[in-house]
């Protein structure tokens, strides 16, 4: 009996110290020198900002902005949302679009890959939101395997890593721990 309760013990610890670290697990931010940097489409405001940072900072000569074909801003496709935002930089001549179909990142990975085809790139840096970085590494190796680093883009509003602090960070830490799980067991080996 005793030792019972002692293992019960024991076990919770070790599950509130896992969930409590959870948050770090998630997040890959380790950038290294590219051939290109791929800025992984979704949130549009600090990952594409961040793509171009690395870009000035010498990270890699070129940046690919994956951005979704299909979805419309009022009567604005994304597509050319992004071309006028890149147009409108001092790199623009440095920055590609590449037209994302799929919805899920092992599709927009497969889409990517299309786009890099022919760019001689071996090493390639990821930029996208925090808590998508180790997910979204794993599975871009999968589809067009090169040698990944991964560049985090931190927002306060969506994901921190003392997820339990805030409701969004919380549903947001459930919602990529879930995906994350969802990978590792079922699309990795489709």
């Amino acid at each position: 009996m005793r030792r019972s309760k002692l293992g019960l013990i024991v076990g919770a610890l070790l599950i509130v110290a896992l969930g409590a670290a959870s948050g770090r697990m998630l997040v890959v931010n380790q950038p290294r020198k590219a051939d290109v940097i791929v800025v992984v489409a979704g949130e549009t405001d600090r990952r594409p900002a961040l793509g171009v940072e690395l870009l000035d900072q010498g990270y890699a000569p070129r940046l690919v902005l994956d951005v979704p074909a299909e979805t419309k801003v009022y009567k604005w496709s994304q597509l050319e949302i992004a071309r006028k935002y890149i147009d409108e930089l001092p790199e623009a001549k440095s920055i590609t679009v590449c037209p994302i179909y799929g919805f899920s990142t092992k599709d927009e990975a497969h889409d990517a890959a299309r786009c890099l085809q022919g760019l001689n790139t071996r090493r390639i840096l990821l930029v996208t939101s925090d808590f998508h970085t180790r997910r979204a590494r794993e599975i871009f190796n999968r589809v067009f395997p090169a040698d990944y680093s991964v560049a985090a883009a931190f927002d306060a509003n969506h994901f921190g890593l003392q997820w339990w602090r805030h409701r969004e960070w919380a549903k947001t830490n459930f919602e990529e721990w879930s995906k994350l799980i969802w990978w590792e067991l079922v699309d990795r080996w489709r």
